[in-house]
């Protein structure tokens, strides 16, 4: 089964709120096979909207990042970025 990639692209609005969701939201996503390959650092912006933080995380397979996002854990972390972002995200199946 092919890996898959899970593609945030955030503009931040509460950094403290933010924060809480991020302390929370990694151990969500680890356990349910999450591995981080960039998180925030440096970018350039080529095309369309901008955002200051991207973040690049590879699960095991699609349904794996989908059920991450649906689960109880990654939700509550969730509420946190709720009002406190704008936020895209996507996950994209990787060419195996």
């Amino acid at each position: 089964m092919p890996t898959a990639l899970w593609i945030a692209h955030v503009t931040v609005t509460d950094a403290d709120a933010y924060g809480a969701y991020a302390k929370a939201a990694g151990p969500a996503i680890a356990d349910h096979g999450g591995v981080f390959l960039a998180r925030g650092g440096r970018y350039v912006q080529l095309e369309g909207n901008d955002r200051a933080r991207n973040v690049v995380a590879r699960f095991p397979s699609v349904e794996a990042a989908v059920a991450c996002y649906n689960s109880p854990a990654y939700q509550a972390a969730l509420d946190h970025a709720r009002g406190a972002s704008v936020r895209d995200l996507v996950v994209v199946e990787e060419i195996g």
